[in-house]
């Protein structure tokens, strides 16, 4: 079988990350898989090696000075269409709106649902969900969103989880980040709405521990946050916390930046599964989440959850005077393999053809 598997991008996000892993579980499989993204900012190739024998089909696509995000969205879709050929495959699966709106019809994985306010970008979110002609959502409360509302009822196929990378990282010394950092509270994901990083600096300023740092990773996105960014900025200054923002990590860095946290807050307000939580626990780092439905469905015991800012302080405090049963986290995480989820997305494509 022919797959192509599409991502809107080459840097490290959860749909891109997703998209990598399924593809090299599926050629483990036997298919023969060929991964299509644009190469933002001239990137010819993604942010981690991927395994050779998986195809990597890079788009070259150039950044543009004061191109506005719906611009970039809308050249985005025509750059990837006008570069795609579905002809040489048997399952074009879409990870994204903007691959599903270049690609047309196809198979697409609904990791969660956005707002749009801009009239063009909600017609490319509508078109995303409404013309693939089958839907994978990566957890059961992702795809009651679909049906509720759109009447649709996808296939749910969780994600997996490279919990032996995290684990292992968590069993080594590698990298000191505790030497560069001190005791840190670690935020993944970057700094957006999305990702409730203002709950993160109000939790962490109730907290009050002053041998902690906080410590922000990743925030590589399509999107401008730059309004955001300033609340931000001038909130953190108001509560006296100067956070360390790391930006994008090295692949080969993360799992050792992650366990060797104190804690992880996962604050989002919005998620389709929780990647960075899930290997998180993986790494025997505990997690303090919101309390989302999708979460309590993905995590269940194995995570603490909170509400309010009061609440998600009391809950890290808890996670770092107290600890953690780390093994009920790394059994979760060493369930959900890519290979398993590979088995599940064949047996999808097979049922289509």
């Amino acid at each position: 079988m022919k797959v192509a598997l599409l991502t809107y991008s080459s840097k490290p996000r959860g749909g891109v990350v997703h998209t990598l892993h399924l593809a090299e579980a599926l050629a483990r499989a036997g298919e023969d898989v060929t991964v299509w993204s644009l190469g933002r900012g001239g990137d010819a190739a993604f942010f981690r090696p991927v395994d050779p024998s998986v195809t990597v089909r890079m788009v070259p696509f150039e950044a543009r000075e004061n191109e506005s995000v719906g611009d970039r969205i809308l050249r985005s879709i025509d750059v990837l269409g006008q570069a795609f050929s579905r002809e040489e495959y048997d399952i074009v699966h879409a990870q994204d709106c903007i691959s599903a709106n270049a690609v047309g019809r196809c198979i697409r994985t609904i990791h969660h649902l956005d707002t749009f306010t801009t009239p063009a970008l909600a017609a490319c979110h509508e078109r995303a969900i409404t013309e693939p002609c089958a839907r994978i959502c990566v957890s059961a409360a992702v795809a009651e969103e679909v049906r509720a509302g759109w009447g649709f009822a996808p296939t749910v196929i969780p994600n997996g989880v490279d919990a032996h990378r995290f684990d292992a990282a968590a069993r080594s010394r590698g990298t000191g980040w505790q030497h560069k950092l001190g005791k840190y509270v670690l935020a993944v994901g970057g700094i957006e709405p999305r990702k409730g990083s203002l709950d993160v600096l109000e939790a962490f300023s109730l907290l009050n521990r002053p041998e902690l740092s906080l410590v922000f990773a990743g925030g590589e996105t399509l999107f401008d946050y730059r309004d955001y960014r300033r609340e931000f900025e001038s909130r953190a200054v108001e509560l006296g916390i100067q956070p360390v923002v790391l930006g994008v990590v090295d692949d080969g860095e993360l799992p050792h930046l992650v366990a060797q946290a104190s804690v992880l807050p996962f604050f989002s307000t919005k998620e389709g599964f929780g990647l960075a939580a899930m290997e998180a626990l993986a790494a025997g780092t505990p997690v303090v989440a919101r309390d989302l439905p999708v979460l309590r469905e993905v995590f269940g015991d194995a995570v603490t959850y909170a509400t309010s800012p009061q609440d998600m302080a009391s809950g890290l405090a808890d996670a770092i005077d107290h600890g953690h049963d780390p093994d009920v986290g790394r059994a979760l995480a060493r369930s959900l393999t890519w290979d398993d989820a590979a088995r599940r997305h064949l047996d999808f494509y097979r049922s289509l053809t």
